[in-house]
C-alpha cells in the first residue's frame, strides 16, 4: 500500500514538473533523464541514449519499461471529460430567444391562455432538441487525434524485436521504423538508411523530409530537427532507429493538441443576431406592457385589467414560429449544400458563409492537389514540352511545342533518351494509381508512363545505386540490358543541375547528334533551367554515360504539385465578391509565392510574411500590417492560429481551409472551419464545421451563395410576421384603447395566429436562392437582423393593413352594432392583406415578377391552402358557426382583393424606387472612375 500511494506522488509530482517546466527543456524532478524532441536534436544518438539510460543494442527491459509507464502515462491523448447529456440539453435554453419564449409560455398559463402556452412550448421544444443533436455529434475534434497513433509498432525490448501496442511505448523505448510505418512516437534517430517521411500534414511541405542522425546547431533561435521523426508522420522511403524521446501530450503533436483544447470555436454571426433579436423583442414586449397600462391608467381604468391586456398583446408580439423557421431554414439549407458535395455539420455555419469576408487556404492539398507533377520538359536539343493530367497514372500527353526547321521525330528521341534516365534512375512504383515511393519520383515514373515507357525497367538489370543525399544532391543508378549480348553498362544520373551538370562532357544536340558541351552550352542550360524555376517548378537534371566523368546531358524536368483544377476561377469569384483569399502554407517563399501567382492571388501589390517574421512581431504589429499579406509561409499551427486571430481582432469573419492536422487547431478556431473531404485527415475533418466531399475549392461559392440567401431569407419572415403581428396587435390595442368592440373575435383572432406562423411563413424560409448574392460583398455582421430599412419596411406595411382594415370595419359597422358580417368583412380583409404581405415579403430588394412568381412552389401551395382555408371558414355551414361568419358576395371579395392589394402595389413601388436610386448613384459612381481612369 505504501509503494502505491508513493507511486502515486511521485506521478502527481512529474506531472506538475512537466506543466511548470515546458516541453522545450528538460524535465524536472524525474532524475533528469526525460528530455524533449528539440533538445533531443542538438544532442548526439549516444547523449540522448545515456541521458535516457538505454542500450540501443538491448532496448528496455519490461520492468524499467513498466515503471516509466508508471511515470509518464499510456502514449495517447487524455481528452477532458464531457458535461453530461442532460446539462448539454439544459444549456441549449440560455439562447435569449429561447428564454423569452419560455417566459411567454408561463405568462399564458397564468393568464389561462392554454393554447398560445401550448404553441409556444412545442416550438420551443423543437428548436432545443435540434440544436442538441447537432452539438452533440459535432465536438469530436481532440478524439481524432488519438487515431495519429498507430495501434501497432515494431519495438526492441530485451535485445528482441516485439510488436505491441504503440500505447504501451515510453521514453527510452527503441523503434524500428520500415516503409509504410506511421511513426508512433518523436523519435530520435541513430541509424537511417535512405529515409524519408511524409510530413505533409504536419508541416505542409509537399516534398517529403530527408532525415538524418547528425546533431543539429542552434541557430537564430530555431532548431532544424532532421533528425527527428515525428508522432503520426508516414515513413515514405528507407527505413531507421530510432530512440522514443516524447510520448503522446508530450511529442510535438502535443502542442497541437493542448491548442485545441484550450480554443474554443466562436458564436455564429447568426447566432448572434438571433440574440440581438431577442433583447429587442424583450425590450418592445414591455414597452407595449408599459404604454397600455399607462394609458389605461390615465382613462382611470382598472390597472389590474390594463395588466392583463398589456401582458396578452406583449405575448402575442413574440414571433414564437421564428425559432423554428430558422431551424427549418437552416438544416434546409444543409440538405442542400450536401447536393452540392458539402457536408455542414452545424446548423448556423450555412448562414455564416454569407458573412465570410477574409478565407485563409492552407496550400498543400487544398490550393493544390498534393501530388507531385511533371509540366515542362527541356531537352538538351532546346526542344520543350508541356505535359497534360496530373495524378500517379498514365493519362496524360506530352505536347511538343513545334519550332520551324526542327524534326519533332528528333525531339521525341530527345524526351525519350531523358525520360529513360527518369525511370531507371528512380526507386518509385506505381500500382492502379497509388504511389509507392517518394512523390517527385512518382511524377517522373507517371510522365514516363504518358510517354509508353510503363515497362522499360524489365529491359534492365540494375547493378549498382548511390542514393540520393543532401550532400552529393544526385543518385546514380548502373545497369545493363537484359536481353542484349555484349550489351554495354551504363549509367543513368538525375539530380540538381549545378552537381549533374559539371560532370557532363557532351549533350544531344537539336539534330539528335552528340556534341561537346561548351561553357556557352553550359549557361544556356543554366538560363533554361532558371527560367523554368521562377515558374514555381522543381527542375530535376537527367544525364546518362559510361562513366561518371564523362556523362551525356539529356535534359531537364520541371516539377510541381499543379493547383486544382477551378482553383483559379474560384479565386477571382471570391475577390470580386470583396472576399480577402490569403494562402497559409509550410513551403519555402519562392514555391508560394509561385502557387500564389498561379492560382490567381495578387503578390505583386502585397506583401508576403515568413513565420520567423511572426514570431517577432507581436500583436498589435501584426494587426497593423496583416491586411496588406497575401502570402504567409514557412508557418506552423502555432502561426496559423495567429494569423487567424489577428484577422478576427480587426473585426473580420474568417473562414479556413485545410486537410492537415496542422490545420486542425486554426480550424477549431476560425468562424467557419473548411476541411478537404477526400484527402484530409480525420483530425482536420472534426474540427472543421463544414466538409468539402471532393475536395474541390470551387465548392465554397455554392456553400456562400446558399449562406447568403439563408439570411435574406430569414429577413423576408421576420418582415412579414412583424407587420402581421404588429397590424393585428394595433386592432387589438386601438379597439381597446378607443372603448369600441372589438373587429375580431377569439377565433378569428386564433386562425390569423396560425396563417401568420403557419405555411406561408414558414415558405419564405426556403426561397430558392438568388446567384446574384455571390456578388453582393460579405454581409455586415455589424448589421442587425431587425435592421432600420427593414424596421421601416415593417412599419410600412402594418400601417397599410392597419388603415385598410379599420377603414372596412368603420365602414361595415355604419349602423354602431357588430354582426356577423362586419366581423367576416373585416376579418378576411385581414386575412387577404396577409396573403398580399406574403407576396411582396418574398424579396427584399427584387420586383416579385423578377424573382418569378413560380419559383417558390412551397410558397405557391401554402397561400393556396390558407386560401382555401379562409374560403371554408366564410362559405362551409359547420365552420360559419365555429368562427361567427356569414357567406360573402363575389363583389364583396373583389372589392376586398382590390383593397389588400395595395400593400403589395405599395411594397412594388417603393422597391423600383429603390432600384432606380440605387443605379443612378452607381452610375455617377462609375463615371467618376471611368473619367479618372481616362486622366490616368
Amino acid at each position: 500500500m505504501r509503494l502505491l500511494i508513493l507511486n502515486y506522488f511521485l506521478r502527481r509530482l512529474f506531472r506538475k514538473h512537466s506543466e511548470e517546466g515546458g516541453r522545450h527543456g528538460v524535465i524536472e524532478g524525474a532524475g533528469d533523464m526525460w528530455i524533449s524532441a528539440v533538445e533531443s536534436s542538438i544532442l548526439t544518438w549516444e547523449e540522448v541514449s545515456e541521458r535516457l539510460s538505454v542500450d540501443v543494442r538491448r532496448g528496455l527491459s519490461w520492468r524499467e519499461a513498466n515503471d516509466r509507464m508508471n511515470f509518464v502515462g499510456a502514449n495517447e491523448f487524455q481528452v477532458k471529460e464531457q458535461d453530461p447529456l442532460w446539462k448539454k440539453y439544459i444549456e441549449q435554453f440560455q439562447n435569449p430567444l429561447i428564454l423569452l419564449l419560455l417566459g411567454s409560455a408561463v405568462v399564458s398559463v397564468c393568464m389561462r391562455q392554454f393554447d398560445d402556452a401550448i404553441s409556444i412550448t412545442v416550438a420551443i421544444i423543437i428548436v432545443v432538441t435540434v440544436a442538441f443533436v447537432q452539438e452533440y455529434r459535432s465536438e469530436k475534434s481532440l478524439e481524432e487525434l488519438n487515431k495519429l497513433v498507430p495501434p501497432s509498432c515494431n519495438c526492441l525490448r530485451e535485445g528482441s524485436l516485439e510488436h505491441f501496442l504503440a500505447r504501451n511505448l515510453v521514453p527510452g523505448d527503441i523503434v524500428h521504423l520500415n516503409v509504410g510505418d506511421r511513426v508512433p512516437a518523436d523519435l530520435r534517430l541513430f541509424d537511417s538508411t535512405d529515409l524519408a517521411i511524409d510530413e505533409s500534414s504536419f508541416t505542409g511541405e509537399t516534398e517529403p523530409a530527408v532525415k538524418n542522425i547528425v546533431p543539429n546547431k542552434a541557430a537564430a533561435g530555431r532548431v532544424n530537427k532532421d533528425n527527428i521523426a515525428f508522432m503520426g508522420t508516414l515513413v515514405r522511403c528507407g527505413n531507421a532507429k530510432g530512440i522514443v524521446v516524447s510520448t503522446g501530450e508530450r511529442s510535438e503533436f502535443g502542442d497541437i493538441f493542448r491548442m485545441m483544447q484550450a480554443e474554443e470555436a466562436p458564436k455564429t454571426p447568426l447566432q448572434k443576431s438571433m440574440d440581438t433579436l431577442g433583447g429587442q423583442l424583450s425590450m418592445y414586449s414591455f414597452c407595449i406592457i408599459g404604454f397600455i397600462m399607462i394609458t389605461g391608467w390615465l382613462q382611470g381604468k382598472a390597472l389590474q385589467e390594463m395588466f392583463t391586456i398589456g401582458v396578452s398583446l406583449a405575448v402575442a408580439a413574440i414571433p414564437e414560429g421564428l425559432p423554428i423557421v430558422v431551424t427549418v431554414t437552416l438544416a434546409l439549407g444543409v440538405m442542400r449544400m450536401a447536393k452540392r458535395n458539402a457536408i455542414v455539420k452545424k446548423l448556423p455555419t450555412v448562414e455564416t458563409l454569407g458573412c465570410v469576408n477574409v478565407i485563409c487556404s492552407d496550400k498543400t492539398g487544398t490550393l493544390t492537389k498534393n501530388e507531385m507533377t511533371v509540366t515542362t520538359i527541356a531537352t538538351s536539343g532546346g526542344h520543350i514540352a508541356e505535359v497534360t493530367g496530373t495524378g500517379y497514372n498514365g493519362r496524360g500527353d506530352i505536347q511538343l511545342r513545334a519550332y520551324k526547321g526542327r524534326d519533332l521525330d528528333v525531339a521525341r528521341m530527345g524526351v525519350t533518351s531523358m525520360l529513360e534516365v527518369a525511370v531507371l534512375c528512380n526507386n518509385a512504383h506505381i500500382r492502379d494509381e497509388t504511389l509507392y515511393g517518394q512523390p517527385t519520383e512518382g511524377a517522373l515514373v507517371a510522365c514516363a508512363m504518358k510517354h509508353g515507357l510503363r515497362d522499360l525497367r524489365e529491359q534492365y538489370t540494375r547493378l549498382h545505386e548511390i542514393p540520393f543525399s543532401s550532400e552529393t544532391k544526385m543518385m546514380v543508378v548502373k545497369c545493363a540490358p537484359k536481353f542484349s549480348d555484349g550489351g554495354k553498362e551504363e549509367l543513368f544520373v538525375k539530380g540538381a543541375v549545378e552537381k549533374v551538370l559539371p560532370l557532363c562532357t557532351q549533350y544531344i544536340d537539336s539534330a539528335g547528334n552528340y556534341a561537346p558541351l561548351t561553357n556557352e552550352k553550359q549557361n544556356e542550360i543554366l538560363a533554361e533551367v532558371y527560367n523554368i524555376g521562377r515558374m514555381g517548378l522543381r527542375t530535376i537534371a537527367l544525364c546518362r554515360g559510361a562513366s561518371l566523368e564523362r556523362l551525356v546531358y539529356a535534359g531537364a524536368c520541371g516539377v510541381c504539385d499543379p493547383p486544382r483544377p477551378g482553383v483559379r476561377a474560384a479565386v477571382s469569384t471570391l475577390r470580386r465578391a470583396a472576399v480577402d483569399v490569403k494562402m497559409v502554407t509550410g513551403d519555402a517563399r519562392p514555391t508560394a509565392l509561385a502557387v500564389a501567382q498561379m492560382v490567381g492571388l495578387d503578390v505583386l501589390h502585397s506583401q508576403s510574411l515568413s513565420g520567423e517574421q511572426l514570431d517577432s512581431m507581436a500583436d498589435e504589429e501584426l494587426d497593423r500590417i496583416i491586411d496588406t499579406v497575401s502570402v504567409f509561409y514557412r508557418v506552423t499551427p502555432k502561426h496559423k492560429l495567429a494569423i487567424v486571430k489577428s484577422l478576427q481582432r480587426l473585426g473580420n469573419i474568417v473562414g479556413m481551409t485545410g486537410d492537415g492536422v496542422n490545420d486542425g487547431v486554426a480550424l477549431k478556431r476560425a468562424d467557419i472551419g473548411i476541411a478537404m473531404g477526400k484527402n484530409g485527415t480525420d483530425v482536420c475533418k472534426e474540427a472543421a464545421d463544414m466538409i468539402l466531399v471532393d475536395d474541390d475549392f470551387a465548392t465554397i461559392i455554392a456553400a456562400i451563395e446558399e449562406g447568403k440567401s439563408i439570411f435574406y431569407n430569414i429577413g423576408n419572415f421576420v418582415r412579414f410576421q412583424l407587420s402581421t403581428s404588429i397590424a393585428a396587435l394595433s386592432l387589438i390595442a386601438l379597439a381597446t384603447l378607443m372603448g369600441v368592440p372589438n373587429p375580431l373575435n377569439a377565433m378569428q383572432i386564433l386562425w390569423i395566429n396560425i396563417i401568420m406562423d403557419g405555411p406561408p411563413a414558414q415558405s419564405l424560409g426556403v426561397e430558392p436562392v438568388d446567384h446574384e448574392v455571390v456578388g453582393l460583398g460579405p454581409r455586415d455582421t455589424r448589421r442587425r437582423l431587425l435592421s432600420r430599412p427593414l424596421l421601416l419596411n415593417v412599419l410600412l406595411s402594418a400601417a397599410i393593413i392597419i388603415a385598410g382594415t379599420l377603414w372596412v370595419f368603420n365602414r361595415e359597422m355604419s349602423d354602431n352594432t357588430i354582426t356577423p358580417r362586419d366581423t367576416t368583412m373585416t376579418f378576411t380583409c385581414f386575412v387577404l392583406f396577409d396573403m398580399f404581405n406574403a407576396l411582396s415579403c418574398r424579396s427584399q430588394t427584387k420586383s416579385v415578377f423578377e424573382v418569378g412568381l413560380l419559383s417558390n412552389r412551397m410558397f405557391l401551395a401554402a397561400v393556396t391552402l390558407s386560401l382555401l382555408g379562409q374560403a371554408l371558414v366564410i362559405y362551409f355551414p359547420p365552420l360559419q358557426s365555429v368562427f361567427q361568419t356569414e357567406a360573402l358576395t363575389a363583389h364583396d371579395i373583389l372589392f376586398l382583393v382590390g383593397l389588400t392589394s395595395s400593400v403589395f402595389i405599395v411594397s412594388e413601388i417603393k422597391k423600383l424606387i429603390e432600384r432606380t436610386l440605387k443605379k443612378r448613384v452607381y452610375g455617377k459612381y462609375a463615371a467618376k472612375a471611368h473619367d479618372a481612369m481616362d486622366f490616368v
